[in-house]
């Protein structure tokens, strides 16, 4: 699930500066030519001029005379190729500066007032997930809100680790987090660089690609690299097993997003939601919110 949030009116002072972050601004369009940028996303995209041109219902040769800078496209064309490639609404931003257009998509911070709607069905979701953990992240994985479950699994994470901006995956896999407590964190680990890869690969980002960098480069130890799929859950899931004073947790997560954004905010904000795998998680986490 994605989505990016503020936080519940149960959660403690600290974790409101981290629903209220505000979403970091759009970079300014790189010094290349609007053609390499557009064949940098065709070459991502894997898919030929050819592919492309018949995607966008126009020549080859006009879309090759577009991508050496023979030929200016259009505003319309601009807009028509970036969303035959699937480019996120700030990199769309990016093309049409880089062709010598206005940016069209706003990218308006979360406590603006016209986002009021999407932060109330975020606190909507997060609180009524409880007594499930469920968070919202933005698009480099930083912590933006969080329902009053998730402190309780963060006990013994080294308080560095806590200051903001608080970035999940370093969470899940620093030595000094969770990582330790994770008795599956070759598996886990395998699943999130996946994720990671998928997401690298579909934006280009370069934040992501050092945060890739510096994961891999966290110690692992003996068996942490173990990524059989034993243990998935009824076959369809990889679990996060998360040892707690009470026991294990077996928990399955979803990940939910905005379905029609035309805001940047937006299109990058995720939640994700953790679910219970078997009876005795779900009496666990019942019990450590009552508690």
């Amino acid at each position: 699930m994605t989505l990016q949030v503020m936080e519940t009116p149960r959660q403690p002072p600290y974790h409101r500066a981290m629903d209220l972050a505000l979403a970091s601004p759009a970079p300014a369009a790189h010094a290349l030519p609007f053609g390499e940028h557009l064949r940098a996303w065709r070459l991502r995209r894997r898919m030929s001029q050819l592919d492309l041109a018949s995607e966008a219902d126009i020549s080859t040769r006009h879309l090759s005379f577009v991508e050496t800078g023979r030929s200016a496209p259009s505003r319309e064309m601009v807009l028509r190729l970036a969303e035959r490639l699937d480019v996120p609404l700030r990199e769309r931003n990016a093309l049409l500066v880089a062709a010598g257009y206005a940016p069209m998509y706003r990218e308006r911070p979360l406590d603006d007032p016209a986002l009021a709607a999407a932060r109330e069905a975020v606190q909507l979701i997060l609180r009524s997930h409880e007594p499930y953990p469920a968070l919202a992240i933005d698009r480099h994985w930083n912590l933006l809100a969080h329902n009053a479950v998730l402190p309780h699994l963060l006990a013994g994470v080294d308080a560095s680790l806590l200051q903001p901006p608080v970035n999940v995956l370093r969470l899940s896999l620093h030595p000094q987090a969770l990582a330790p407590r994770i008795v599956n964190l070759g598996q886990w680990r395998h699943h999130l660089f996946e994720r990671l890869r998928q997401q690298i690969q579909a934006t280009g980002d370069r934040t992501l690609q050092d945060l890739e960098r510096e994961l891999r480069g966290y110690p692992v130890t003996a068996g942490e690299d173990d990524t059989r799929l034993e243990g998935e859950v009824l076959g369809i899931a990889v679990p996060l097993r998360l040892r707690t004073d009470s026991g294990v947790l077996n928990l399955i997560s979803t990940t939910t997003i905005f379905g029609t954004p035309v805001d940047v905010t937006l299109q990058e904000l995720a939640l994700e939601t953790f679910f219970p795998a078997d009876a005795g998680t779900g009496e666990q986490l019942r019990a450590l919110l009552a508690g």
